[in-house]
């Protein structure tokens, strides 16, 4: 029997690579899928190319405006009947500026989507996933940033600091429903978001860049979008049922010592 068998999945940050990757995953693996981003054409396209026999919509939404999110969280029941596991994943990155030079607005602008949109997330899923027999799985993408400093991007890493402690509140009002609530903590991954970063720490020596983040990995390279949708499968498949309030790095042992 496939993993996700008879379940319905919510995924914000649909249009990223870790989105779509996820996205695939767990339609292969049986679920419904509602993709959640505001990149309109890009959601889009992966409707057209992911073979999902009607089991993926997509919803063009905001995720730190609230009726945006009610309003995806609505649709997702209405055409699939229910939610078993979110995948709470949007984020952006920022710029890269040292405190003193950081654009108010652009602080402004990651906490809105990466805290609040998170926050907000929880805030209408939850009500919903409660009156599921078997309880869900609520999956929050955090990262690294989430459990050490970086200089110059501090809004990112102070509203991935902040998940942890959302998700590890939301793990305990929502235990006796039988949800769970995990972060996924990954170190650079492959794909859009590490490039912006690269060329911001970087400028016009990003491939160097790249390098010198690979070096601080013991593994020796970034996580592909893949492996990451992997451990979201993990967590919010059965096979993680006793799993709740936890830190899941996956950093290729970035943050070992």
């Amino acid at each position: 029997m496939k993993k996700l068998e008879n379940k319905v999945a919510l995924i914000t940050g649909g249009a990223g690579g870790i989105g779509r990757s996820t996205a695939e995953l767990f339609l292969k693996e049986g679920a419904s899928v509602m993709l959640v981003d505001l990149n309109d054409d890009e959601l889009k396209n992966i409707e057209n190319e992911l073979s999902n026999d009607g089991k993926l919509a997509v919803i063009k939404a905001d995720v730190s405006n609230h009726e945006d999110v009610k309003k995806y969280v609505s649709e997702t029941v209405e055409k699939f009947g229910q939610i078993d596991v979110f995948f709470n994943n949007a984020g952006i990155e920022g710029v890269v500026k040292p405190i003193p030079e950081y654009p108010v607005e652009t602080f402004d602008k990651v906490f809105d989507v990466n805290v609040k949109g998170i926050w907000l997330g929880l805030k209408e899923v939850i009500p919903v996933m409660k009156t599921n027999d078997n309880g869900g799985s609520i999956i929050i993408t955090s990262s690294v940033a989430g459990l050490a400093g970086t200089a110059n991007v501090s809004p990112y890493v102070g509203s991935k600091h902040a998940l942890i402690g959302i998700m590890k509140s939301a793990a305990l009002e929502v235990a006796s429903y039988k949800i769970r609530v995990n972060t996924i903590n990954p170190s650079p991954v492959d794909n859009r978001m590490m490039r912006s970063l690269e060329k911001g720490f970087g400028g016009e020596g990003a491939e160097q860049t790249k390098e010198q983040f690979k070096q601080m990995i013991p593994l020796g390279r970034y996580a592909d979008n893949e492996e990451i949708a992997d451990l979201a499968l993990f967590l919010a498949s059965d096979d993680s049922r006793f799993i709740t309030g936890s830190i899941h790095r996956i950093d290729g042992g970035m943050l070992a010592s």
